[in-house]
């Protein structure tokens, strides 16, 4: 992925006081309105407003102003609570013959467009309020252009309210978004890690399988003839040297790829079908009988079809060496026919040696061709010995 197209974490938005301390700046809010609301006022629906003493305001107008701007503290929790109990201050003081600017009637509403979750209620509200003003304003007989313009202030600032809303409720799915797309690269990259381990793993054991089985059938075969045959016994040695070598130059392969400062020109390329001939060889030195059959076999299969069918064919000709083995009768044949390859590995199972396995050979063989879509059987022989059959097609999918 492109460094200017890749993920750089949830969105920092900066956060006001109202956000980051919202019981304090609600409690100073209500204190401020019930401030505003004494000291400035207007006596008709027509004058500026003025600046009024103390004394102007009955006990019952204290009272009623005090219970409208202490609600605004709870304007977050329950907005539509709170419009209604300003609602209805606001028609006491009416009734009481007061003309009190209620500021906390708009900022109430504006709770409602912001803090309710409810649409529904939300437009009701609206609607009930317009219409408790309306009523209001008509007994006080004010004129239709100043009722017509608290109407607008009251719809636009439910109407902010409702924006801001909408706009919190984006920006909190966008960072849930983010979110989740990092816990799906996180999630991505600790499966791409188990599955190249898993990969390492399978190629450790086919080649310490391979390698070592072949070491220790050549080194028996030395302890047994050294006395009697002193010149077979140095070929079997070589053979175990030349085995050990080519161990260490594929493990040090497979090992260079966890180096982070590994460099791709410093790795050899992976073994595939053309090196099969060269690897029955080397079982034929280690003295496996095994004849080799390649019909149709193709020179431009895909990376991963290559390795496999060398893989499989390795894996099942070691494991007749070590189970049933050396001077064993065994075929390999590979026939490809385009669309796959198949590999067929026969033995006679006529041996004597038996060494000691991981029981993870047939395992690894059928997990290297389930992930290429293809199939693989393993089982004895009706006449004796033992079958493995794997098809791998070219353009199957990954399981």
């Amino acid at each position: 992925m492109p460094e200017e197209m890749a993920y750089r974490g949830p969105m920092n938005h900066s956060r006001g006081p109202f956000s980051r301390w919202p019981r304090a700046t609600d409690a100073v809010l209500a204190v401020v309105v019930f401030v505003t609301t004494v000291f400035v006022s207007s006596e008709e629906p027509n004058q500026d407003p003025v600046i009024r003493a103390l004394g102007d305001i009955s006990i019952a107008g204290y009272v009623v102003i005090l219970v409208a701007s202490s609600a605004l503290y709870w304007r977050r929790r329950q907005p539509l609570v709170v419009l209604t109990v300003i609602l209805a201050a606001f028609t006491l003081s009416r009734r009481l013959g007061h003309s009190y600017d209620l500021f906390c009637l708009p900022i109430a509403l504006y709770g409602v467009g912001r803090y309710s979750t409810n649409d529904r209620w939300s437009y009701a509200a609206v609607g009930g309020t317009m219409a408790v003003v309306g009523i209001n304003a008509f007994v006080q007989g004010e004129t239709a252009f100043d009722v017509g313009t608290g109407f607008v202030v009251l719809v636009v600032v439910w109407y902010i309210g409702r924006r801001n809303r909408n706009r919190a409720d984006y920006l909190t799915l966008l960072q849930e978004r983010a979110a989740q797309l990092e816990r799906e690269q996180a999630a991505e990259a600790r499966r791409a890690v188990v599955e190249e381990r898993t990969r390492i793993a399978r190629e450790l054991h086919d080649v310490v399988a391979h390698r070592v089985s072949v070491m220790t059938v050549q080194a028996g075969a030395a302890k047994t003839v050294a006395a009697d045959d002193p010149d077979g016994a140095l070929r079997a040695m070589e053979a175990v040297e030349q085995a050990g070598r080519q161990a260490l130059d594929e493990l040090r392969h497979l090992l260079g790829v966890l180096r982070p400062d590994a460099g791709v020109e410093g790795l050899g390329p992976q073994p595939g079908l053309a090196d099969v001939p060269r690897l029955v060889d080397q079982f034929r030195q280690a003295g496996l009988d095994v004849s080799l059959t390649m019909n149709g076999a193709q020179a431009d299969l895909p990376a991963r079809v290559d390795l496999s069918t060398y893989r499989i064919v390795q894996e099942a000709l070691t494991n007749v060496l070590k189970h049933a083995g050396p001077n064993t009768r065994t075929e390999a044949r590979l026939t490809s026919d385009g669309d796959g390859v198949a590999v067929e590995v026969l033995d006679d199972g006529q041996g004597t040696t038996s060494l000691p396995g991981s029981g993870h050979g047939i395992v690894g063989m059928r997990e290297r061709a389930q992930l290429l879509g293809g199939s693989l059987d393993a089982g004895p022989r009706p006449a004796g010995g033992f079958r493995v059959a794997a098809y791998l097609p070219v353009g199957g999918q990954r399981a």
